[in-house]
């Protein structure tokens, strides 16, 4: 898993300006997490070879009434709970104020690496004398850093580089599948661990982080081991539905990033809704093995129609993603429960599918025997070969004569041809288009 930095600070010190600066600046870029279309609060990046976690936190207010400051506290403080070291970014142009001495303490008492930046330092040579009063926090040596230049901005990630843990040895849970629980607030996430613990008879360990942050739950069973990942604990409904959102999206990513298989659970009250499309957008895009779990199935009067009309709906809803399998359970009941380890297994197992550069080739003639492809102005699209690149997701390459006469829908056509031969059910896929003589990624 990533190590986390989360940036913390009273408001308009800058936190942004320099999340933004840090994501903007490297190489390796996660793009925007989808369903997440205003500020960003999430990025991935890297420094000097290892990659980490960015979290921005709403401005700490630590003594407020106003319920939305108040909110945005709480929601750091999930930030700083789940971070390996903390950034506490304060503002040079206006010095020390009562409120960076209170973020301090609330900080130290978090047990955390703590590393302090001193924000608006925009002149290079000369450090300002207020520059000095920061030590007052007790925080060790202060960073000046300019958000809006860059500068400093590399000292403060050495700095926090030298509390990561130690780069994870996986050797020994190479077997055990991370399985993610992702999806709406109140759609059984939680029920369904619970099921699923409370059925086994052997539990190697039960680790919660805070208790409303993500909870992994190891076990193993006749069928494998695995890590369920809980990303339960979001608030109920308010009127700052926008910034829950904003941190479930948050929670779900991190989630989504450490799953093999991500089970997407659906209300089978509500149906599919706009957050249940970002939430499945979100794993396919990540490139995992998906299923779409339809939950609370015992609490829909149902006809011998009813679930062929509630399949029909999701494959049209999520019509992205029609490669998932759909499974109706009941977290109450148990109902169609212990149907879950077997499609976890399986697409798991379809996801690091590997086909011999024969077989595909083999596949696609035959693919253009029967529909021939597209030619723009006279001009024919010739395709040379396929071969297989990578796995998690299954990633093919094709090569031909010119990418513009690649339309997306041959590429979709090829695609089925290629789950119609092969499976690969459970799974995204990826097709890469190259012209003959393109250089390798």
């Amino acid at each position: 898993m990533k190590p986390i930095i989360a940036i913390v600070g009273r408001p308009n010190v800058g936190k942004s300006m320099l999340f933004n600066k840090i994501i903007g600046k490297r190489l390796s870029i996660v793009e925007d997490t989808p369903g997440v279309t205003r500020d960003r609060i999430y990025g991935e990046s890297d420094w000097n070879g290892r990659a980490f976690r960015l979290v921005d936190t709403g401005g700490i207010e630590p003594k407020t009434d106003n319920e939305i400051l108040s909110f945005m506290r709480e929601q750091a403080e999930i930030a700083i709970a789940n971070a390996d070291v903390i950034v506490l970014l304060t503002d040079g142009k206006v010095g020390v104020t009562a409120a960076d001495y209170d973020v301090a303490r609330m900080l130290q008492r978090s047990g955390k690496p703590i590393v302090l930046g001193v924000n608006k330092m925009d002149s290079v040579g000369r450090v300002d004398p207020d520059f000095y009063e920061f030590y007052n926090l007790g925080l060790g040596d202060p960073i000046a850093v300019s958000a809006v230049h860059g500068h400093g901005t590399g000292d403060l990630l050495d700095a926090c580089v030298e509390y990561f843990p130690e780069e994870d040895d996986e050797e020994e849970e190479e077997d055990r599948i991370q399985v993610a629980l992702i999806g709406r607030p109140n759609v059984g996430k939680s029920s369904l661990t619970n099921r699923i613990l409370g059925f086994q008879r052997v539990i190697v360990s039960d680790v919660a982080g805070t208790t409303r942050d993500a909870i992994d739950s190891e076990f193993e069973n006749e069928y494998g081991k695995y890590n369920f990942i809980d990303t339960a604990g979001m608030r109920k409904k308010s009127r700052i539905e926008e910034s829950i959102e904003k941190y479930s999206v948050l929670r779900s990513a991190m989630a989504i990033d450490r799953a093999d298989v991500c089970l997407i659970m659906i209300d089978a009250q509500d149906g599919v809704t706009e957050q249940d499309t970002k939430v499945a957008g979100m794993a396919h895009e990540a490139g995992k093995a998906c299923i779409i779990v339809v939950n609370k199935w015992d609490a829909i009067e149902k006809d011998d129609k009813t679930m062929d009309r509630m399949r029909e709906d999701i494959r049209r809803d999520l019509g992205f993603m029609t490669y998932a399998p759909v499974v109706f359970i009941s977290a109450v009941t148990g109902q169609r429960v212990d149907r879950l380890f077997e499609l976890i297994n399986y697409v798991n197992e379809q996801s690091g599918t590997r086909i011999t550069t024969g077989q595909l080739n083999n596949v696609l003639e035959d693919a253009q025997t029967r529909v021939q492809p597209p030619t723009d102005k006279g001009r024919r699209l010739k395709i040379y070969y396929m071969t297989q690149v990578g796995v998690r997701p299954p990633h093919f390459v094709i090569f031909c004569n010119d990418k513009r006469l690649f339309h997306f829908s041959y590429q979709r056509y090829l695609e089925n041809c290629i789950r119609n031969t092969f499976g690969l059910e459970g799974t995204p896929v990826k097709i890469s288009i190259r012209e003959k003589g393109d250089k390798e990624d």
